[in-house]
Parts: C-alpha cells; sequence; structure tokens
C-alpha cells in the first residue's frame, strides 16, 4: 500500500513537473520583464499575502538571488501564525479582503512605471492583491500574476472591480494547484490535507530569480548575486554580500 508521504510527493512533483511543461514561456516572458527593470536600474516588486508572502521573501534577499529583486512584506498580513492575540488570523482574514489598503501599500513605495510587479495569490480574488495588480497597471508597470487558475476560473472577485488576478495581470504563471489547494484524501476524514501551493509558488519565484539572472547575463550584465556565507567563507561572503546591500540602497537612493 502507497503510504500518504509518497502520495504526498508524487503529487507535488506532478505538479511541478506541469509548471514545468506548460509555464516556462511565461515564467520567461516574467523573467524577461524583470531583466529590462534591472537592466534599467529599475526593481522588479514582489508582493503576496498570507502564504502568498512566502515567495516574495524568498526572491531577496537570500543565497542565489538578486539585487533587483524588491520583495513587499506587510507584517499585518504574513504574521497570523499565532491565531489569537496580536496579528491574528482573525485579523488576517478582515485586513487582506478590505478594499483600499492596497493602494496605501502602493503609496509607501516609490514605484516607477518601468519597474515590474510579481504578485503571488494562490486565489487571485482578494481585495489587496487586486489593489495592488490594478494600481501598478495604472502606474504603467508591468505584472506578473502567479495564480492557480483552477482555483481562480472558479471562484468570484472579492474587489469592487469585479476582476480576478488572472484577469489584470499582463503576464499570467499557472500554478495549476487544484481549487482546494490540499488535495490528499484519508479514509475517515472529510477534509483533505496535503497544501501544494506554497511549494510550487516559491520553485516558481526562484525560476524567475535565476532566469532574470541568465538574461542579465546575456546582455553584458554582471547581476549582484547573494552568496552563502557557510560555503563561500564568511569574511569573503559578507563583504560581497555587504556589497549587494549597497547596490539596492543606490538603486533605492535613486527615487
Amino acid at each position: 500500500m502507497t503510504s500518504i508521504i509518497d502520495r504526498y510527493f508524487a503529487s507535488l512533483a506532478e505538479r511541478l513537473e506541469t509548471v514545468r511543461t506548460t509555464q516556462i514561456e511565461a515564467i520567461g516572458r516574467a523573467a524577461e520583464a524583470c531583466a529590462q527593470s534591472i537592466a534599467n536600474d529599475k526593481l522588479a516588486f514582489t508582493f503576496g499575502t498570507g502564504h502568498g508572502a512566502l515567495p516574495a521573501l524568498e526572491s531577496f534577499p537570500r543565497t542565489g538571488t538578486i539585487v533587483g529583486f524588491r520583495p513587499i512584506v506587510e507584517s499585518t498580513m504574513i504574521s497570523f501564525h499565532h491565531v489569537w492575540g496580536d496579528m491574528g488570523a482573525r485579523q488576517y482574514r478582515f485586513i487582506h479582503a478590505v478594499e483600499g489598503y492596497g493602494k496605501a501599500i502602493l503609496r509607501s513605495h516609490q514605484l516607477d512605471p518601468a519597474d515590474t510587479m510579481i504578485l503571488f495569490s494562490h486565489s487571485g480574488v482578494n481585495a489587496v492583491i487586486l489593489d495592488i495588480a490594478l494600481g501598478a497597471k495604472a502606474l504603467g508597470m508591468q505584472v506578473v500574476g502567479v495564480t492557480s487558475l483552477p482555483h481562480s476560473s472558479a471562484s468570484p472577485s472579492r474587489h469592487s472591480s469585479g476582476k480576478r488576478l488572472f484577469e489584470v495581470a499582463d503576464i499570467v504563471i499557472d500554478t495549476g494547484v487544484p481549487l482546494a489547494d490540499a488535495s490528499l484524501r484519508i479514509d475517515g476524514l472529510e477534509a483533505p490535507v496535503g497544501a501544494n501551493s506554497t511549494s510550487i509558488t516559491i520553485a516558481i519565484a526562484h525560476a524567475i530569480v535565476s532566469a532574470t539572472a541568465e538574461k542579465l547575463v546575456q546582455r553584458g550584465i554582471e547581476p549582484f548575486v547573494m552568496v552563502n556565507p557557510n560555503t563561500a567563507g564568511k569574511a569573503s561572503a559578507n563583504e560581497k554580500n555587504d556589497r549587494n546591500y549597497d547596490e539596492l540602497w543606490r538603486r533605492l537612493k535613486a527615487r
């Protein structure tokens, strides 16, 4: 009998393979948009709410990522792991559905029309993610939506525009994750377990960053790459990473 552990990894591998075989063109287009922004001394912003913030965070600064990616992470919409108390699950459930909050977030960042905005959202229907998508579009930015078409196309928008992320984004990357996200059934248990969306979106995030780095090199531009001090020698790695932070500050300061 196949164990649930085997089933989980098989389902995850199957979904990753589907992304690999069906979304390479879209991921390449997203990387091209990011490379163009970074080559022009601009930024590629990443954003998500809830678990969608995790791939945004993975984009920079961590080993193997490059300067130019700029996560926007709102603590009110990621720190709900306490469940109870400050910034709990109920607060998150409320705030990510409040229209207008995304506009306030955008006003806190000096965005440029030549920047790129990458948005991670499994459902792609909630108010804040649509605020960000529509606001970035209105500024003239290229918008990349990493979302589940099986989920989003079956769900109504929770934004006054009536739009869902895949209907707003210039480039759509479909995770293919099913409506319920979790997909493993256990006899005697009504709800499924074994979520896939976070693992898939993080893989997509790193694919975008890696492809962006390659496209910059092909343009004759050496990207500023974050290195691991545990393998590259701590002093040397810290020196390189500090240089990377200085380069990010140079870009921010220019705004």
